[in-house]
């Protein structure tokens, strides 16, 4: 009998587990399907309800058919789990970090609407902006380390992969919160150096982005200028689309909670898939919405 009890709590323990399993597995394929699927209005989301009740129907069927097999890749899982968390490789805080990164990917997907194509040939007063640009600058680079020092910190460990990008994020904070609008001179396009920048925190967009620009590359980062009709803002380089997803959790979710909630993320994508967020004045946080539109060059500094 005591052998019957054990065996129908071990039962019941599996189950249980399965059903566990089926939850976590349905919520991002019900998001998935929401998304695609065309909304039928019905009463009180009836065909929303519908539809997650089948998800989950499905996915607990299909792994109630392979529970033995689901239980031991379940147990090992644990074990690897466990083993990454105290040698400090892949552990839980990882697994939780990536299935946040899948929702933020999901939920905000943009498409392939941010395609670019690089051309400088229309970029005006390139020569000025890229003399400007003086990321060897000595007190360029000790501003960007004091900001690197400053922010983020913490992140940055526990984000060794993107600890330059993170990095290049602190630039951002230290430049957007303390930036001051001064217009040039009038009749005069006036380009400040970034070694003039950073004593003042002041000027237009281009004084602005050239700070940006030069600040990112003298710590290692890789920043380009986009122009548009009477407007410049600067571009940070953050990877593939791989990246953008975790990095768009570590934005949302870790360094800029409250200026990007809600918000997606604006960006432009290269012909080869290389993928830079907007940091514009105008951004609260790093891809904040674009000023203006459309794009007459793209400037990458030498």
């Amino acid at each position: 009998m005591k052998h019957m009890a054990k065996q129908s709590s071990l039962t019941t323990i599996s189950y249980l587990l399965v059903g566990f399993l089926s939850l976590f597995i349905a919520f991002p394929i019900f998001i998935l399907l929401h998304k695609q699927l065309p909304d039928y209005d019905w009463p009180i989301h009836t065909d929303r309800i519908l539809l997650f009740v089948l998800v989950i129907v499905f996915v607990l069927l299909l792994l109630s058919l392979f529970r033995p097999i689901i239980n031991f890749i379940f147990a090992g899982t644990l074990i690897i789990l466990l083993y990454g968390t105290f040698t400090d490789t892949y552990g839980f805080q990882n697994l939780a970090t990536d299935y946040k990164t899948m929702f933020s990917a999901i939920k905000y997907n943009s498409g392939d609407n941010n395609k670019m194509i690089l051309d400088d040939s229309k970029f005006y007063y390139k020569t000025d902006i890229l003399a400007a640009t003086d990321y060897r600058n000595a007190e360029v680079r000790a501003f960007a380390v004091r900001a690197a020092n400053a922010n983020f910190k913490r992140e940055q460990n526990l984000n060794e992969r993107y600890r330059d990008v993170i990095q290049c994020f602190a630039v951002f904070k230290k430049i957007n919160r303390n930036w001051n609008y001064v217009n040039d001179p009038v009749g005069q396009e006036y380009f400040a150096k970034a070694s003039e920048s950073v004593k003042y925190l002041a000027g237009d967009c281009d004084d602005h982005a050239i700070l940006m620009v030069a600040a990112i590359r003298s710590i290692g980062g890789t920043a380009r200028f986009v122009s548009t009709t009477g407007h410049l803002y600067p571009e940070l380089y953050v990877g593939d689309k791989y990246d953008l997803e975790r990095l768009t959790n570590i934005i949302q979710n870790g360094l800029f909670p409250i200026e990007s909630k809600d918000q997606s993320l604006h960006y432009h994508a290269d012909p080869d898939g290389k993928i830079w967020l907007n940091l514009d004045y105008t951004a609260a946080h790093p891809g904040g919405r674009f000023y203006a539109q459309p794009i007459l060059g793209i400037l990458m500094p030498k």
